[in-house]
């Protein structure tokens, strides 16, 4: 999906180490993309080797993540990815509402009513931000299990944490983000 981001264009070539890492950790990767796209598949229209690939470009346009740890990368892939549906969604909303056209709005109940599954994707991504601000451990666990698809053990490994304390603090998210998430009356 050449439309997703300019990554590929402004990509340097991958030096042989980091090719071999890819090579090694792209299951993986392909695990953390499909778990975070059974989400979102039908709102994004990616699909897991676009994700994967597009999050390859966007590391190597960084120049930057940890190679050292296979755990460590994957956190940092989960926020990617989190980036790239984010942006995606965004882009098409924009292109679906005519861009920079005159907007005319109808005044409507029943379709308030109906949740939109790509609002609430960048929702859940505007609460994190919110989140990160003043807790960004919380933040850290909310990107690795809800867009990376990390479980517990994964998540305590990579944080220096135990799964308990994992556990707490993915409540204590859970309830800051529906806090976050309730509309104002």
């Amino acid at each position: 999906m050449d439309d997703i981001s300019d990554a590929s264009r402004q990509a340097v070539p991958p030096s042989p180490a980091i090719e071999r890492f890819f090579a090694t950790e792209y299951e993986g990767l392909r695990r953390v993309a499909h778990a975070r796209l059974r989400r979102s598949e039908s709102v994004t229209l990616l699909d897991t080797t676009s994700l994967v690939h597009e999050c390859y470009l966007r590391f190597l346009q960084a120049g930057q993540g940890s190679l050292e740890q296979p755990t460590e990368f994957v956190a940092y892939a989960s926020r990617v990815m989190r980036s790239i549906i984010v942006d995606f969604i965004r882009r098409r909303r924009a292109d679906r509402r005519g861009g920079d056209a005159e907007h005319i709005s109808l005044d409507s109940t029943a379709a308030q009513a109906v949740r939109d599954p790509e609002q609430e994707i960048l929702e859940v991504s505007e609460a994190l931000d919110l989140l990160a601000a003043c807790e960004p451990r919380l933040a850290q666990v909310v990107e690795m299990r809800y867009f990376g698809g990390l479980t517990e053990p994964e998540i305590a490994q990579c944080l220096g944490v135990t799964d308990r304390t994992v556990r707490r603090d993915w409540e204590k998210a859970r309830q800051l983000l529906r806090v976050a998430m309730t509309p104002s009356t």
